[in-house]
């Protein structure tokens, strides 16, 4: 029984066809197809078929036939995102040649473009369903330029396909295409021409009117910026900065009515001042006493004037002297007082900004006020504009040396 099914077996195995086999070779280094060198360099690989092929074979013919397919990936710099990545704009994924082409006869097509700083060589292609033209241009400048294809088939709607060699990307740079139509007849101009036409001839009345509109918006300007500038300086003059509060000072001699009041009345109307007088509170000196009330004036004001003249009782005429304001009339004269704060000022080294010396004629300090040279003296009224400004603005500073030196002449002696 064993033989038998041995012998069974066997002949079932005899009449099961063989299983096929895979024959594999080897060759010397790499493909001879790898070593040929392309002008173009594909993209990668995005899809990739394999199907097997039915064919009428005999039987006992065990090949298997296959069809592959293949897909190359799209340039990943013409992507949405990518295409502002450094290396593609470098390979010009953000230039635009803007093609324009058109048929201009039956053997020629004009191709006009802008090129790229990335380089400095283009190849123009004209392809129908077969390749029926080509030429190159160089031009290193940014700039739009023109060239004229030669074809050797029909043109019109033709891919007219621009090929750049940047310097990044050699022979595999992002290419651009346009279409080839037919160009304009000779002597009928474009809606876009005739539009230039007509811009021509306005251009030179729109220049015109945009110059006498910028003429006048300056001048507008400037006026406006004028006024603005002298309202402002009013308004600062007049409203908004105080007056000047002045303490007024003058030896008994001096007369009221033609020395004093009319220096008043300068102050008053001309260097804008508010003016303090004795003569003029006259209750509240006996109510504080004369050194109290000059001193409390002292602190109070801006600027302690002393007021000389050499005019004397001669300067006074009999009107004067017999009227009240007479040089005789003063009762309390202050100008010791002041002279006496001015002295301890002048030893403290403060306050000392504050005073100032006028006076009308030629004028010699006495040797019992001589501390008040180191005072600003003004002549009036041909010291008058600078007199103002020192109310209004400066400060003289007088050296240390030239205080000391006053003080040990004349104050040391009070």
């Amino acid at each position: 029984m064993l033989l038998v099914l041995l012998s069974l077996a066997a002949l079932c195995w005899g009449a099961m066809p063989p299983e096929p086999t895979i024959q594999c070779g080897s060759e010397p280094g790499l493909s001879p197809e790898w070593m040929v060198r392309h002008a173009l360099t594909p993209g990668d690989l995005r899809d990739l078929r394999v199907e097997p092929i039915k064919s009428s074979v005999a039987v006992e013919d065990y090949s298997i036939l296959m069809n592959i397919s293949w897909i190359l990936r799209a340039d990943g710099c013409l992507d949405r995102i990518m295409k502002y990545k450094k290396k593609c704009i470098e390979a010009g994924s953000l230039w635009d040649p803007n093609i324009t082409a058109c048929k201009k006869s039956e053997n020629t097509v004009e191709v006009n473009f802008t090129t790229s700083p990335l380089g400095n060589r283009y190849m123009a292609l004209i392809q129908n369903s077969t390749v029926i033209g080509t030429s190159y241009v160089s031009e290193k400048e940014l700039t739009r330029t023109s060239v004229v294809v030669q074809v050797t088939g029909e043109s019109e709607g033709a891919v007219v396909q621009l090929t750049p060699y940047f310097r990044t990307c050699g022979n595999d740079c992002i290419r651009r295409r346009g279409t080839v139509v037919r160009c304009p007849h000779t002597g009928v101009p474009f809606p876009q021409d005739q539009s230039r036409s007509m811009l021509s001839g306005w251009l030179p009345l729109l220049l015109l009117a945009l110059l006498v509109a910028i003429w006048v918006l300056a001048g507008g300007i400037y006026l406006t910026r004028r006024h603005e500038r002298i309202k402002k300086t009013s308004f600062s003059a007049t409203i908004l900065l105080p007056p000047i509060k002045v303490l007024v000072v003058y030896p008994s001699e001096i007369c009221f009515h033609h020395t004093v009041c009319y220096f008043t009345r300068f102050l008053q109307n001309h260097c804008r001042s508010e003016v303090i007088l004795e003569k003029w509170q006259k209750k509240k000196i006996a109510e504080m006493g004369p050194v109290q009330w000059l001193t409390t004036q002292k602190a109070a004001a801006d600027k302690v004037i002393f007021l000389l003249s050499n005019d004397g009782n001669t300067a006074c005429d009999g009107t004067c002297s017999n009227s009240e304001g007479g040089p005789h009339e003063n009762s309390q004269d202050l100008f010791p007082l002041a002279f006496n704060l001015f002295c301890s000022d002048l030893r403290s080294q403060t306050h000392l900004h504050k005073y100032v010396v006028v006076y009308f004629r030629e004028v010699d300090i006495k040797d019992d006020y001589s501390a008040l040279s180191v005072c600003p003296t003004y002549h009036l009224m041909k010291d008058a504009p600078a007199f103002c400004k020192e109310l209004l603005h400066a400060e003289q500073h007088v050296s240390v040396g030239r205080r000391l030196q006053a003080c040990h002449y004349s104050c040391s002696s009070l």
